[in-house]
């Protein structure tokens, strides 16, 4: 712990698109608190609700909701996130005007922003977070990436969470040729630990990311492993005012868990099934664990990891609509991820706040 400094009220921003930007701010929001800095907490729904649990004792403002929601057909994907932009800009117009009023009312030194396009100061210190420097949306990919640069120019810092050598967690989603933006790579973010634990499942479902997919996935699923030989830990991903556990056969089901208990879990459990969202990438790279990835249909994100970790020789995938309880023996050919051992340097990192004061 830093001591004689004084405390700085920085704004933390995750976007509320599942539960990976909430989860992958944890780290973020202890560093801070290591670091004698007064992380304010800003989102919305299951995200908010999420850190909540997490950091009872901060302070949690509510944003406007940017309203996400994947179609049941993946490949309207697209056209259903178009349709849906006028609420998405709406949203981003009504956190600019939410963020101004936040940073005068708790006098905000420093902005840290997961993605939330609307969540940054002209006069305040502002990093953005993301793994994705190129936005892939198929041949659209372009504009997107395009627009997204803009988007990020408008901060100070540009944080990955990934490194910048080979080999990387992101590949070409998370590396650029473009040198007009500040980023800095700070590695892989996780909010677990590697234990040496005995193993107490032979496999861990651990299910998030917006509706009507997280549950389209969660009755296949629960369906598909009824005939699994062995012990299944089963995580709905659904943040509720209690949590809730139930036996069923081979099955035991949380609707959701804490980070002391996902991380127990993780060390428990010998192999996992889940989506290729990079939170749970890094969480698998930083525990050394076995996986098998189904991409969220339609998310060219999820499609572009999954591919690349196969080709990779770290873990299998398949497409939902295509999978079988058969193709999880295919884990065993795969070697898995290693753990990532790449030490961010906090204090350093911290420093684009130090000297700002907004009192």
């Amino acid at each position: 712990m830093i001591e004689n400094q004084d405390k700085k009220n920085i704004l933390i921003a995750p976007l509320n698109w599942g539960l990976g930007h909430a989860t992958r701010s944890i780290p973020i929001i202890k560093e801070l608190l290591n670091h004698n800095f007064n992380p304010i907490i800003a989102s919305d729904g299951v995200a908010l609700d999420l850190l909540k649990k997490e950091f009872p004792d901060l302070t949690h403002i509510n944003l406007p909701s940017y309203q996400i929601e994947y179609a049941k057909n993946g490949k309207y994907f697209k056209l259903k996130l178009l349709l849906n932009s006028h609420k998405m800009i709406n949203a981003i117009l009504s956190e600019r005007k939410a963020t101004r009023k936040i940073c005068k009312e708790y006098k905000i030194d420093g902005i840290i922003s997961d993605n939330r396009l609307g969540v940054s100061h002209k006069k305040i210190p502002s990093v953005f977070i993301t793994h994705q420097l190129r936005v892939m949306t198929g041949n659209t990919t372009w504009i997107t990436t395009k627009l997204h640069e803009n988007i990020i120019k408008k901060f100070n810092q540009c944080w990955v969470p990934d490194v910048n050598t080979i080999p990387n967690l992101t590949g070409d989603l998370g590396h650029t040729d473009n040198k007009s933006l500040n980023i800095k790579y700070i590695g892989p973010l996780s909010r677990l630990e590697k234990k040496e634990l005995p193993i107490k499942y032979e496999l861990m479902v651990i299910l998030s990311g917006p509706e009507p997919q997280r549950t389209m996935l969660e009755e296949k699923l629960l369906d598909e492993l009824t005939g699994f030989d062995g012990e299944i830990l089963f995580i709905k991903g659904k943040i509720e005012k209690e949590q809730t556990v139930e036996k069923l056969n081979q099955f035991t089901i949380y609707n959701f868990m804490t980070s002391s208990q996902v991380e127990t879990a993780f060390n428990e459990s010998k192999k996992v099934l889940c989506r290729s969202g990079y939170t749970t990438v890094m969480d698998l790279a930083k525990l050394g664990k076995k996986a098998f990835f189904i991409p969220t249909p339609g998310q060219y994100e999820q499609v572009y990891l999954a591919k690349k970790y196969k080709e990779e020789g770290l873990a299998p995938s398949k497409k939902q609509e295509k999978f079988k309880l058969i193709q999880l023996h295919k884990i065993d050919l795969y070697k898995g991820f290693d753990g990532f051992n790449f030490q961010c340097n906090w204090s350093e990192l911290f420093n684009v706040f130090r000297n700002y004061s907004a009192s």
